[in-house]
């Protein structure tokens, strides 16, 4: 018998939807609302009365319109890296989602996730790049610059609808979902409306791979590059993996604490594993491990493995999935354009 499905569930479903159940009708005034309240504060900015902060160094915001994640992350990594071959000295802003305290804080290897979120201290892990997370992103990227004076290039991780932030280029990301159903949030995903067309300072990603939306735009292609040991992925995250294929016929389960675990699940099938799936809360603090007391491997994401030091209890057959991502060439000939 097929098991119920929750609220949560159903309406992540009804935003996926070209056209949505009736039953969303009621939400829609929630709708009009939230995009009368986000109309009016962009036009503050517009007409000057709200004023837009410049940060002491160019600015690269990389975000989305839809809830949930889309592949930020994951382009603000590549950008770092790409930006770092140019001879740049790139640091990172950040928000810092779900961290457990206040104010600005600038992230070392050795901070604990709950202090300023998982996402940015992975960004520092994979890239080595200096961070500093807070939610007025525009005094994060003033201590950022103060702690780090020879950075000469900022890339915010989240914050395009962040208006106090002057940015001199926008990412603007999209996954395979597109922009949903085309309806605001609650009724559908969007944060903001879907544009009829992109502006001059603005590039469009599609980073499942293909375009989702009709805005012109560039690709990138996500993929497993292997395994590692939890011990030897904190000893050296860029350290080569081991193939995936290292853990083809054991008996393996699978954790992501993702907005969406399935992709994730999906992507270790595809590659000839076939694990339990155990989803969890997206951003989940793994205060209580879900495979304790069960025999066999663990497979979690790098967002999970940030909270998990290799000489915890149970931690001993976990394994970290690398996930590498790679926009297409001429994604980074656009940048550099703008850049120039």
């Amino acid at each position: 018998m097929a098991q119920p499905i929750g609220w949560r569930d159903w309406l992540m479903a009804q935003w996926r939807r070209p056209s949505p159940d009736w039953r969303i009708l009621p939400l829609r005034p929630l709708s009009w609302l939230y995009g009368a309240t986000a109309a009016a504060r962009r036009g503050l900015y517009t007409m000057g009365w709200l004023r837009s902060v410049r940060a002491p160094r160019p600015v690269i915001v990389v975000g989305n319109l839809v809830a949930g994640g889309a592949g930020k992350t994951p382009t603000v990594m590549a950008l770092v890296r790409w930006l770092q071959l140019q001879g740049r000295v790139p640091g990172v802003i950040s928000r810092g989602h779900g961290r457990r305290s206040g104010g600005l804080c600038q992230v070392t290897g050795t901070t604990n996730a709950s202090a300023v979120g998982d996402e940015p201290l992975l960004i520092h892990l994979r890239t080595d790049a200096p961070v500093v997370v807070g939610q007025d992103r525009a005094a994060a990227a003033q201590l950022l610059c103060a702690q780090c004076p020879n950075i000469d290039i900022i890339v915010a991780d989240d914050g395009l609808q962040h208006l106090r932030l002057a940015r001199d280029v926008e990412v603007l990301v999209f996954d395979d979902r597109g922009a949903g159903n085309g309806l605001l949030l609650p009724a559908g995903p969007l944060r903001q409306r879907l544009p009829m067309a992109t502006s001059p300072r603005r590039i469009v990603l599609y980073t499942s791979g293909h375009a989702s939306t009709n805005l012109p735009g560039f690709a990138g292609h996500r993929q497993l590059s292997g395994l590692l040991l939890l011990r030897d992925w904190w000893a050296d995250p860029s350290a080569t993996p081991q193939p995936l294929a290292t853990l083809a016929g054991a008996r393996v389960m699978a954790a992501a604490g993702l907005a969406r675990p399935e992709a994730f699940f999906d992507m270790l099938d595809g590659a000839g594993l076939h694990v339990q799936r155990l989803p969890l809360p997206d951003h989940d603090r793994l205060i209580d491990l879900p495979w304790a007391g069960l025999a066999g491997d663990v497979i979690v994401t790098e967002k999970d493995a940030v909270k998990l030091r290799p000489d915890r209890k149970h931690c001993e057959r976990v394994w970290v999935a690398r996930l590498d991502f790679e926009p297409e060439p001429d994604f980074y000939l656009a940048l550099q354009r703008l850049l120039q």
